[in-house]
């Protein structure tokens, strides 16, 4: 008797659990980590102070490349597959241009602007291959395919040109940099050279880089963003040019270790400028 009793009720339970219905996926309830995570979602990025022209008694332009071979700025570089959790700088980039809400220009000085077409076509590299069929007869067709690949721009970014500006602040007795625009530079293979992409207004791009985590690693629970890595500087970058009367970069009168002695000279020249208004 009671084992007709435990019998029954093994069937009444199995038979309440194939009754349910299938597990209802709800992404909320799926997260990838032990937190959520709400500081770089809801990160605002520090605006510039006001400036006027007459508080400006010294200023020099420059560009320098962040160079994404080196170490520090892998950061920047990685990772060359989007990730749920961050993406690299270019995808950040990538992504606002495609969805219309930052512009790219053909140009540093914001002068002519890219169609979104254009954009995908530099995003996309697409190449023609010959693909062999044969047809019910048995004769063989040759016919062009078209492939496309997205991600292939991602492992041939090679450097980020900043154009930025160098001021002192008589108001607030500080020298100061604010980074005007930011041009990416691929690595053509063929050529085996550098080519430029495209430029982008870096004010316009702060409020977006304050949404987007950078990976740290010595601490997974302060991830700072892009916009913090630009802030406060924390990249490796060579200066290539000055400005100049004959509107030269330096490697167009040096080359080797002279060129970089030469950026080494007008990063010291604005050292030094800096450090001669004060008297100890």
């Amino acid at each position: 008797m009671k084992r007709n009793i435990l019998v029954v009720l093994a069937l009444l339970v199995f038979g309440q659990v194939f009754s349910q219905g299938p597990t209802i996926f709800n992404p909320g309830d799926y997260k990838d980590g032990i937190y959520d995570k709400e500081n770089a979602i809801n990160r605002k990025f520090i605006p510039y102070t006001h400036l006027r022209e007459g508080d400006v008694t010294w200023e020099k332009r420059v560009w320098r490349d962040v160079d994404m071979r080196e170490k520090i700025n892998h950061q920047l570089y990685y990772p060359i597959e989007t990730l749920a959790s961050r993406i690299s700088l270019f995808q950040v980039l990538s992504k606002y241009i495609l969805k219309g809400e930052l512009l790219a220009f053909n140009d540093e000085e914001f002068v002519s602007p890219l169609e979104l077409s254009q954009i995908r076509d530099k995003i996309k590299k697409c190449d023609s291959l010959d693909e062999s069929n044969v047809d019910a007869e048995g004769n063989e067709i040759i016919t062009k395919v078209f492939k496309c690949d997205s991600t292939s721009i991602f492992r041939n970014i090679r450097l980020y040109r900043l154009k930025e500006d160098w001021f002192f602040d008589k108001q607030k007795s500080v020298l100061e940099v604010r980074i005007l625009g930011m041009g990416v530079f691929t690595y053509d293979e063929d050529k085996e050279a550098v080519k430029e992409q495209f430029w982008v207004y870096f004010p316009a791009c702060r409020p977006l880089f304050a949404k987007h985590e950078v990976f740290n690693p010595k601490n997974d629970s302060e991830r700072r963003t892009f916009e913090d890595i630009f802030w406060k500087r924390q990249f490796a970058s060579t200066i290539t040019k000055e400005t100049n009367a004959y509107d030269r970069s330096i490697i167009q009168y040096s080359r080797g270790i002279d060129a970089l002695l030469e950026s080494d000279r007008i990063k010291g020249d604005i050292f030094r400028w800096e450090h001669d208004l004060w008297h100890f």
